[in-house]
């Protein structure tokens, strides 16, 4: 019997959403290809920080291997050593490890194989299928075509093998200057995809690299490392994103041009295999989320622009800016899982990740109070110097979490918005003449409002029904219940508030000329002053809690200090555009 989830999608056979790639996978271990074997990779370039986009190949390069009792490789694409450095490739590694992700042996580098991917492209220039070309990067364009129109064959592409092959020792030797020559591939100019019009495998740049230094002054292209990368590991299964699926042509055409026995010999397996398959592209949609940038070099413009703190702000879809925002590891996996595996391109609403993230925060989140903006009360009945300790609740919903004890005094702080002089219709908060319940303690009713000289509310005198403690008032009703904080042992804390980044779905539209024109100008408010409750500072197992009423919040670890507290809000209770 076929297993459906509540959406009606086909369950796997671990109770998952299935899709088209674990369906590929089951298929193939059946018919024993690869010998069984799963084995995947996640091959980020280390030139930047990972973002949501990432998060969703991550998880299903990690979870389809671990589903079928595979393997995945963490190797970085560090072919392109200008714009990579040692801070992304750190940054990427703990993300991966946050995520609740470990890959497989050591962590591998495409510059493991430079070694390699050299030989193996002598051997391309030996069989005659790679070649030594002198054209600039202009001119290549111009020789190159369009789409509708083919190219023309490079003027060097008749060079002789001799030939090549000492201009590409040379190259290697550093004995010219950056893009005086490329070796390049000799397929065919006449091809519909121009991926396939004898494209460049190794430039020159002598640029120090942050894995290798000095050692190379020619780096190969991504094209031509990633399958060899992969067949080099074993890999089973290459997963890419849909803009590489005109480019696996080409990723076939490499790994068929070279000598099996030469990846053999070089492979984790070593030569033992000698029937093994190569690994196998396979596409799939990217992660596509309204009102969010996604392109990681329109993210480093705002970093160099200083629109943002760095990558790692909250405000950021990266992954060290949504972990730093308060969102969990296992809310981002959960939303990754519900978004699906597809080939079809569409753009997610980020209302899906926002209630992912409430869902799970509202489950392990324990709850404290925090007044954003105080306003003083005084229980007139209460002595000055009392202090009742009130157990609460650390969840309404579950018991295990425990009770902490709340001190109650004579002098509270309200938030500013829970008191209305005038109240309108409706209101159930704390008014002149009104009664309202003070969570977890008692009713209390307001009898005077005392003013300062500009008019503005400056303190409350209430007086507490004492017989209201855990019980409902007799005779009457009182709906309406407020939160609180102790004047005397309440802490202050600096809050920020944000929202999303962009007032656009597609900030990234071809029609925004400038992104800072769409920026929403209100996605950081940051308010000084805030009081909590003792509890929460003095908690050492738990630095994320709901402050009641008003939303999910986390302790900045990098911004507070001896000298202050900084709380940001991971995100509202609820979805107010909803």
């Amino acid at each position: 019997m076929v297993q459906l989830n509540k959406e009606g999608q086909k369950l796997s056979k671990t109770g998952v959403s299935s899709n088209f790639i674990r369906t590929i996978i089951e298929q193939d271990i059946k018919s024993d290809k690869h010998n069984g074997r799963v084995l995947t990779r996640f091959p980020p370039e280390p030139n930047g920080y990972l973002h949501i986009g990432h998060a969703k190949s991550i998880c299903l390069n990690f979870t389809v291997a671990a589903e079928n009792g595979g393997l995945c490789n963490l190797r970085f694409d560090d072919t392109n050593p200008e714009k990579e450095s040692q801070e992304f490739v750190d940054s990427i590694k703990q993300n991966i490890k946050w995520l609740g992700f470990q890959w497989n042996g050591e962590v591998r580098y495409s510059s493991n194989y430079f070694g390699h991917l050299y030989e193996l492209a002598l051997q391309l220039i030996k069989n005659n299928k790679a070649f030594v070309c002198s054209l600039s990067a202009e001119q290549s364009r111009d020789y190159r075509g369009t789409l509708t129109e083919p190219g023309q064959n490079s003027p060097d592409r008749g060079r002789s093998l001799e030939e090549n092959h000492a201009l590409f020792t040379r190259m290697r030797n550093g004995e010219f200057a950056d893009g005086e020559y490329t070796l390049r591939a000799k397929i065919d100019m006449n091809s519909p995809n121009i991926n396939m019009r004898d494209p460049i495998l190794y430039r020159i740049r002598h640029v120090s690299h942050h894995q290798t230094g000095n050692e190379w002054c020619i780096y190969p292209t991504y094209d031509y490392t990633h399958c060899i990368s992969d067949a080099i590991e074993n890999v089973t299964h290459s997963l890419c994103t849909l803009e590489f699926e005109d480019h696996r042509p080409l990723y076939e055409w490499i790994l068929g041009s070279l000598e099996l026995v030469s990846l053999q010999a070089i492979s984790d397996l070593g030569e033992s295999e000698l029937t093994r398959s190569l690994p196998k592209q396979t596409e799939f949609s990217k992660l596509k989320l309204n009102y969010t940038m996604m392109g990681k070099r329109n993210l480093k413009v705002m970093v160099e622009d200083g629109v943002v703190a760095g990558w790692d702000d909250p405000r950021m879809p990266t992954l060290s800016g949504m972990r730093r925002r308060g969102y969990t590891a296992a809310s981002i996996r959960n939303f990754c899982e519900s978004v699906g595996v597809s080939r079809s391109e569409s753009v997610v609403d980020v209302s899906m990740l926002e209630h992912a993230v409430r869902e799970d925060l509202d489950r392990n989140s324990p709850r404290v109070m925090c007044v954003l903006n105080p306003i003083k009360v005084t229980i007139k009945n209460i002595e000055q110097g009392e202090v009742e300790e009130l157990s609460l609740l650390n969840h309404p919903k579950d018991e295990s979490m425990g009770r902490r004890n709340v001190p109650f005094t004579r002098e509270l702080y309200i938030d500013r918005s829970d008191f209305e002089e005038t109240p309108p219709e409706g209101f159930k908060r704390l008014a002149l003449g009104k009664e309202v319940r003070l969570r977890g303690a008692y009713v209390v009713k307001c009898e005077e409002i005392i003013k300062g000289n500009e008019g503005e509310i400056q303190e409350l005198i209430c007086v507490a029904d004492k017989d209201t403690l855990g019980k409902r008032p007799e005779g009457r009703k009182v709906k309406g219940v407020i939160h609180w904080v102790s004047l005397v042992y309440g802490q202050p804390i600096t809050v920020r508030l944000y929202d999303r980044l962009f007032t656009v779905e597609n900030p990234e539209s071809k029609d925004i000329e400038d992104y800072k024109h769409v920026l929403n100008l209100e996605s950081l408010e940051v308010i000084e002053n805030c009081i909590i409750e003792p509890s929460a500072l003095n908690d050492s197992e738990s630095c994320r809690f709901q402050f009641e009423r008003e939303g999910y919040f986390i302790l900045d670890e990098i911004d507070s200090s001896d000298g202050g507290v900084v709380y940001n809000r991971t995100i509202t209770l609820r979805d107010s555009r909803a």
